[in-house]
Parts: C-alpha cells; sequence; structure tokens
C-alpha cells in the first residue's frame, strides 16, 4: 500500500511540474517599480489597472491588441481604467477627445477608431476642427460633440489626469499602474505581452493582500 502511495505521490509531482516550472516570480526594480508614494484609485474593493496612453504614441497603438486580449481573461476582482498622459500642451487635445468620448459613453466605437485613423490611415487630427470632422464621420453631432468637449466635466477628467500623470512620476507611455503602488511598461517587463504577465503577478499579490469583505467574512461565521 505504501509503495502505491508513494507512486501516486511521484506522478503527481511529475504532472504539476511542467505549470511549477513556468510560475514566474518577478521582482521590484526589474520588471516593475514601485512607486515612491502610493496614490489613491478610483475603483472602490476592485484591484485597479490604470493605462497610461497618448493617441499619437506608436508604441500604445502597438499595444492594443494586448489590452483587449486582457480585458477578455481579467478576473472580475479587477478594474482597467484608462487615463490620457497629459504631460503638456501637445497631448491635451487627444486626452480631451477621449474624455468626450467617455462622457458620451462611446469610448468602445472611438478608442479604437481614433487609434487607427491616427496610425494606420495616417489622418492629421491637430485640432479641434478636425476632432470635431473625425467624431462626426463615427455618428455624433457637431452639437454634441461641441457641448460636450467644452464642457466643466470633461474639464474636471482633464485635470485629474494632469494631477496623476505628475504623481505617478511616469518616464514615458504606455505605462501601467497596478493599485497606485506599481509601474511597469514594456521596457520593464521585456515585451507588450510581458507587461500584462507582470500586472496579472501584481494583481494576485494585490488581491492576496486584501482585506476580507465583512459581510462575506460575518456571513461565514
Amino acid at each position: 500500500m505504501k509503495s502505491v502511495t508513494t507512486l501516486l505521490l511521484a506522478l503527481l509531482f511529475v504532472v504539476l511540474q511542467p505549470g511549477l516550472a513556468h510560475a514566474k516570480e518577478y521582482q521590484e526594480g526589474k520588471e516593475y517599480q514601485l512607486l515612491t508614494t502610493p496614490q489613491p484609485t478610483s475603483t472602490g474593493d476592485k484591484v485597479e489597472v490604470v493605462e497610461l496612453f497618448w493617441y499619437g504614441c506608436p508604441h500604445c497603438y502597438d499595444l492594443e491588441p494586448q489590452v483587449q486580449a486582457w480585458l477578455e481573461r481579467k478576473p472580475d476582482y479587477v478594474e482597467l481604467v484608462r487615463m490620457p498622459a497629459i504631460v503638456g500642451p501637445r497631448r491635451e487635445l487627444l486626452a480631451q477627445a477621449y474624455y468626450t468620448a467617455e462622457l458620451l459613453g462611446i469610448t468602445d466605437r472611438i478608442h479604437p477608431a481614433l487609434f487607427e485613423a491616427i496610425h494606420k490611415k495616417n489622418m492629421k487630427i491637430n485640432d479641434e476642427e478636425a476632432l470635431q470632422a473625425f467624431f462626426i464621420e463615427q455618428g455624433v453631432s457637431a452639437e454634441d460633440f461641441n457641448k460636450t468637449f467644452n464642457s466643466f466635466a470633461v474639464a474636471v477628467k482633464m485635470n485629474n489626469a494632469r494631477l496623476m500623470t505628475r504623481r505617478y512620476k511616469i518616464s514615458g507611455v504606455p505605462t501601467i499602474i497596478v493599485n497606485g503602488k506599481y509601474s511597469t511598461g514594456a521596457k520593464l517587463a521585456g515585451s507588450n505581452e510581458g507587461i500584462f504577465e507582470v500586472v496579472d503577478y501584481l494583481v494576485e499579490q494585490e488581491h492576496a493582500a486584501a482585506p476580507a469583505d465583512p459581510a462575506v467574512k460575518q456571513a461565514g461565521q
């Protein structure tokens, strides 16, 4: 009986070994950085993943397929927050475009279309008039665009993006911030695909460290 148990354990080890071999451990300072000062998050009890990007950045455009693939498989306890990185006046127009689309409830349509327009169709969207024409092509009326683009709500979101871009102290885009504590990108992670492997690792660290939901804990008592 003892020999059978030993054999079963040995077989179990062989089955599990490939999975163990591929389990990765990432290190601070190598694949990710710890933010000097932890920053507030906006996703309640979910683990927040912030993608800092700029529509004019080819690397951000190249990352989009990985972002979409990750969104399909991410756990329910994780929430993605896209944030245009505003590091100067040149970035403001397209950041304003993102928040206009967000407030109009058409981010899923405008976000990929704007990347495609700039990087695949080589469209020059350098002023408000050109941006308005782009939104009209996407089925948004000129009135709705103007009212939203120049709204107080968009101005508030822009101010927050400027503030958080400074506080995250990013050196470039795309940069991913996990739960206001860690940052990573292709240079640190080694590739675009590697970014989300590191993100998954950090997300699990944060999820495991999160306090148990009091309501769930009380129900289990």
